[in-house]
C-alpha cells in the first residue's frame, strides 16, 4: 500500500511561516512543534517570500500562472 501524502491548507502553511517569523524560534523548533518536517516549513516560508499572495494556489506543485495555463487547456 503505498504511503498517503500529507497535504495541509493554505492558511496553515501562512500561519507557520508566520509563526517562525514572530516567535523568535528556530524553524526546525517550530516545525517538530507542529508535527511537520523542516524542509517542508523552509519550502513553505521560501516559496511565501518569493511568490507573495501567489504562494499556495491550490492541489499540486502549480504557481497561479500553471493553475491557469492548465485551466484554459481543459476548454
Amino acid at each position: 500500500m503505498p504511503k498517503q501524502q500529507k497535504t495541509y491548507t493554505r492558511e496553515f502553511k501562512r500561519e507557520a511561516v508566520q509563526l517562525v517569523k514572530s516567535s523568535g524560534k528556530p524553524m526546525s523548533q517550530v516545525a517538530r512543534e507542529l508535527l511537520i518536517s523542516d524542509s517542508a516549513l523552509y519550502h513553505w516560508s521560501k516559496q511565501l517570500a518569493d511568490q507573495g499572495e501567489q504562494a499556495f494556489p491550490g492541489s499540486g506543485h502549480q504557481t497561479a500562472k500553471a493553475g491557469e495555463a492548465a485551466s484554459a487547456l481543459d476548454l
